[in-house]
């Protein structure tokens, strides 16, 4: 995806285009397409030190100047308190494919810059090639250091550097831990320590917490060159003790790599080409279990077993990474406690959190659908399938958090005081949507877990007549109670044995899912209820426009954002249950597969507008639904991908 200088005329335009790069072990790099850092995650080099956990900003960024007959000219943009650098006005182009590349131009010079991480390294290469005009020039830049937690901000003089420098390399040991960040450049370097002015956040405040941040600067690196030459000049930044690749060779690394991620997959389309190639920033090692997990979002989420079995199809599958497939599947074996699957590995490295009640429903379906994919019936009957049975009997009889199936055969989980849906937003003692009970899309995943059981096991050979009958007397009990027959549309939550009468997507899934537990004539209006109340160019609202509690914008403090978070706020996920409901209750027709694909291409706009290339977690429910949250979500991208492979390309 190209933008050029229009999108970017002023400084308020360019910083709400950013840009993400990603290493395969939750470290990444990211700021705004013009450079100017406007959140505190926002860093050449934010590594993860226990992967995907514990990331720390170490490089926040370079600053770059030209002198020409000495007058200088800024590459860099920043916002600090009270002042604004206006380097974007010699940004001409921005292109992310494959990887980011910067186009500047200052009077008859032309510089390019491309930045990348070494796949499965603590590593940042940022390669400048200069094609010199009539005159001499010398270029000056300037590093930012830090050393903080991801989540915080820094003080001046709130860590400290040591510094020394050889033959090119200048190696900074923070004091308090020992940890080495190498700077490797072909520039010259002078040492000059100071701290930075103060750096605002606008991101930040918009969110009600800290916004101010210093870094520091151990010196800078000059460069002087001819006119009417060629240049290259290399940076490279790690915190490896070895170092195998160049910059360059880092560079042209990950350009192969990841076209032949997009080789591989085997997509034509533009917006499929990106969705694979934004696939991979989400696709992690986790330290713990030598294998791959998924992280949840950028920049500050880990690994959520709810978000990644939900985009587990669309990142994995579609794009033909079944080996990683298999990875994530047994990852999470490996932490099944009372038959539920992990919600949340903390960024802290203790132990997983088990507030879940559909992660290990979802975990179902994952597994089907690697099996539809792959059929390797293999790996599932040794390694997956006494899970499978496992998780069914500590459901039927009860398990952790108040999960149990209940006399009528639905699953019922929680109590007042936990969140343990999708929608799981708890301040204090302040349980925001209030979900406890029996909830619908619990229980529609709960049928199809059931279906997929009695499959699987007759599909091995064994017995499967007792998920097939748990099923049925779900299915039974399901359309008795969750269906509103004034309104035409699934109620939302039955809470001792009262329904609760509230319009919210979570119904969306009993259409969506394999196995139907409705007739087509309540899905069909169904879905009609959902695309009249919920339904955005961007996924759907958590809450109807017409329901008292809605509110329509995400922002503020941590309070204010939480209350908006499942009550009104835009979900991009959605989208693909959503599209995959119409498509079906439409039969599948050739006009219904048209209206899908105009609805999910909408999206192609948007990764062009916000985090380029990719999708975000979360919009504002009122128009024009500004993008909020992550900049870069898993499901988001995930569900998007799959449902256009799955029912557009089907």
């Amino acid at each position: 995806m190209e933008l050029g200088y229009p999108n970017w005329k002023t400084f308020d335009e360019g910083i709400q285009k950013e840009y993400l790069i990603t290493n395969g072990l939750g470290s990444f790099c990211s700021s705004t397409i013009i450079g100017a850092n406007i959140r505190k995650y926002h860093g050449l080099l934010n590594a993860s030190l226990v992967p995907p956990i514990k990331r720390h900003l170490l490089l926040s960024k370079i600053d770059e100047t030209l002198e020409i007959d000495g007058e200088e000219y800024k590459l860099f943009s920043n916002q600090f308190v009270g002042k604004i650098d206006d380097g974007y006005l010699q940004l001409r182009r921005f292109n992310n494919y494959p990887i980011p590349k910067f186009i500047y131009g200052v009077k008859d010079i032309v510089i390019s810059k491309e930045v990348a991480m070494e796949y499965e390294k603590n590593t940042v290469a940022v390669v400048y090639k200069i094609n010199t005009g009539s005159k001499k020039v010398k270029m000056t830049f300037t590093p930012y250091v830090n050393f903080r937690d991801h989540h915080d901000v820094s003080k001046k003089g709130s860590f400290k550097y040591n510094q020394s420098y050889e033959k090119g390399t200048l190696k900074l040991t923070e004091e308090s831990t020992g940890l080495n960040l190498k700077i490797i450049s072909n520039c010259i370097y002078e040492a000059d320590e100071d701290w930075s002015l103060p750096m605002f956040y606008e991101n930040e405040r918009y969110r009600g917490l800290d916004s101010i941040d210093f870094h520091f600067i151990p010196g800078i690196f000059h460069y002087e060159m001819e006119p009417h030459k060629k240049y290259t000049i290399t940076f490279l930044a790690t915190i490896e003790d070895s170092i195998e690749y160049t910059s360059e060779e880092i560079i042209e690394n990950e350009k192969k790599r990841r076209t032949e991620l997009v080789d591989r997959a085997g997509y034509s389309n533009p917006l499929l080409k990106n969705l694979v190639l934004a696939s991979d920033n989400f696709i992690v090692k986790r330290e713990s279990t030598k294998t791959k997990t998924i992280i949840a979002g950028y920049p500050w989420f880990t690994d959520w077993g709810r978000d990644t079995m939900i985009a587990f199809t669309g990142l994995t599958l579609t794009t033909k990474r079944f080996d990683d497939a298999k990875d994530i599947l047994l990852t999470f074996t490996k932490y099944i406690k009372d038959g539920i699957i992990p919600n949340m590995f903390p960024d802290e490295n203790t132990s997983p959190l088990y507030n879940t009640a559909d992660g290990t429903l979802w975990f179902f379906y994952a597994v089907y659908k690697y099996l539809e994919y792959t059929n390797d019936l293999e790996t599932v009957k040794d390694k997956i399938y006494p899970h499978l049975e496992s998780i069914i009997k500590h459901h039927v009889k009860g398990t952790i958090n108040n999960i149990y199936m209940d006399d009528d055969g639905l699953l019922s989980a929680g109590d007042e005081g936990t969140q343990l849906t999708w929608m799981d937003v708890k301040v204090g003692d302040w349980v925001v949507t209030p979900r406890h009970g029996k909830a619908v899309e619990i229980n529609a995943l709960w049928y199809n877990a059931l279906k997929i059981m009695e499959e699987i096991s007759n599909r091995l050979g064994y017995d499967g007549s007792e998920y097939g009958q748990l099923a049925e007397k779900a299915k039974k009990s399901f359309v008795e109670k969750f269906w509103n027959d004034n309104g035409k549309y699934l109620y939302d939550v039955i809470q001792n044995e009262k329904p609760v009468d509230i319009i919210r997507p979570n119904q969306i899934l009993a259409v969506s899912l394999p196995f139907s537990i409705l007739d087509r004539e309540k899905e069909k209006l169904i879905v009609e209820k959902v695309y009249e109340e919920l339904y955005t160019p961007f996924g759907l609202r958590s809450l109807s426009k017409k329901h008292k509690e809605y509110i329509g914008k995400y922002g503020g403090d941590v309070l204010k954002r939480d209350g908006a978070y499942h009550q009104g706020t835009v979900w991009a996920w959605l989208i693909g249950p959503f599209v995959e409901a119409y498509v079906k209750v439409n039969d599948y027709s050739k006009e219904s597969k048209l209206n899908a694909k105009h609805m999910l291409e909408e999206f192609y706009y948007h990764m062009q507008d916000a985090c380029i290339g990719n999708i975000s977690e979360i919009f504002d429910g009122d128009e024009p639904h500004y993008p909020r949250g992550c900049v870069a979500q898993a499901w988001s991208v995930g569900e998007v991908l799959r449902t256009y492979v799955e029912v557009i390309l089907d």
